[in-house]
């Protein structure tokens, strides 16, 4: 019974679509009608308000934290499920037709909770690459295989299967992406 109530819970939190609501709130526009139409923290900053990019970019970050943080404290053999049920909420959310974002936000919170650590590798392997590239989905593919990478030549092969399951997951979602930047039709992103 506690897997399925964790897991439905996880979800319902992760599915809570934020870049939508506070768009609509505070800028009266409906985000899937700009840029990529994803309803994500980077395609909110293009709507030229920061602000509310940056609010998208930190609540969808604390709605993977919150559930995954109380399972890890009370739930710890569910952690992985509470985890991955929250990223799918983001991607996935019932609300919208199961059209959500990319979940690399929902990510960055999951890493965080589970391990600082690996929130500060998927961090800075992000920074260094879009300070690069510009390319915020180049950046967001390579620092979620810097996670699995890590735990690899550290020899810790307990978490490592989560890990790439969540490369896999985020490199589905980035597909279009992968397309662009390989056609060199990719937009660079504006963080500032």
């Amino acid at each position: 019974m506690d897997i399925l109530i964790i897991g439905i819970i996880s979800y319902l939190v992760g599915s809570i679509p934020f870049g939508l609501i506070l768009t609509k709130i505070f800028l009266k526009k409906d985000i899937r009608d700009i840029g990529s139409g994803n309803i994500g923290a980077t395609n909110v900053l293009r709507t030229g308000n920061k602000t509310v990019g940056y609010i998208t970019l930190f609540l969808d970050i604390l709605k993977a934290v919150i559930p995954v943080i109380f399972v890890k404290i009370y739930y710890t053999d569910l952690l992985y499920l509470s985890s991955l049920c929250a990223f799918i909420g983001h991607v996935f959310p019932v609300w919208l037709k199961f059209k959500g974002g990319k979940g690399v936000a929902t990510y960055v919170g999951i890493l965080f909770a589970i391990n600082i650590y690996f929130g500060i590798i998927f961090a800075l392997s992000w920074l260094i690459i879009f300070a690069l590239t510009k390319y915020s989905s180049l950046s967001s593919l390579i620092a979620s295989i810097s996670v699995p990478v890590y735990l690899l030549i550290t020899v810790q092969f307990n978490d490592v299967f989560f890990f790439i399951v969540m490369f896999v997951l985020i490199f589905f979602t980035h597909r279009e992406n992968i397309k662009r930047l390989k056609n060199k039709e990719e937009t660079k992103t504006k963080i500032y």
